[in-house]
């Protein structure tokens, strides 16, 4: 589904160093590390945001990538329904994907009248919209109180599991969403960063255990 050869050296990328990974179909990949590392600059390698790095970032041809962004990003003089249909989605798909999100009533609403939990909800709409192939998730609960940040992960476990075959690769801090939503644990440190750890996550590891360690290891 997606190759990423990243070679930051040989572009003067002042963030990533080298990173040699593939991500398949179903992979459900939590990227964990220390702030400012460059995690969310590795997203926007492959979301294609990045001109110096994404042409080390090559999805398969026809992969679709939604991408839910740190901000909603939502036009806030639209409403939800009007944001949801500039992408693309038709009137049936955006009545589908507000029930699937819990925003059956909040459609008519503009951005600035939703909580942010909602207006997280109503942009992961927006990238679903697209069917996407990969979703891309940036600190999808930051800022979320514990139950919302805990609706919005049961949500999103619950979109996965209804589209096995979509990957996801979700920026973190918190290991616990790693127990949570992923089935592989990618862990990011260095100057230049590079990715220390790529594994799966079976036969009971701990995303929270595994990622203390490489703490406490300095690495």
């Amino acid at each position: 589904m997606l190759e990423l050869r990243i070679d930051g050296a040989a572009t003067g990328h002042p963030v990533l160093g080298a990173i040699d990974v593939q991500v398949r179909a179903g992979d459900r990949i939590c990227l964990l590390g220390p702030s400012g590392v460059g995690k969310t600059t590795l997203l926007n390698a492959i979301a294609g945001l990045d001109p110096r790095l994404s042409s080390m970032a090559r999805p398969r041809a026809g992969v679709r990538v939604g991408y839910l962004f740190q901000e909603h990003r939502l036009l806030p003089w639209r409403t939800v329904r009007q944001n949801l249909a500039l992408v693309g989605a038709s009137s049936g798909d955006i009545d589908r994907l507000l029930n699937e999100v819990g925003l059956c009533d909040a459609g008519h609403r503009l951005p600035d009248q939703l909580s942010l939990g909602m207006a997280r909800r109503a942009a992961l709409a927006r990238s679903l919209a697209i069917k996407p192939d990969l979703l891309l998730l940036d600190e999808p609960f930051a800022s979320l109180d514990p139950d919302r940040a805990d609706e919005l992960r049961g949500l999103i476990v619950q979109l996965l599991d209804a589209q096995p075959q979509m990957a996801m690769i979700c920026v973190t801090h918190d290991a616990r969403d790693a127990d949570q939503l992923a089935n592989r644990l990618w862990y990011m440190s260095g100057r230049p960063a590079t990715l220390r750890w790529d594994r799966p996550l079976t036969g009971g590891a701990s995303a929270s255990r595994i990622s203390a360690e490489l703490r406490l290891l300095g690495v």
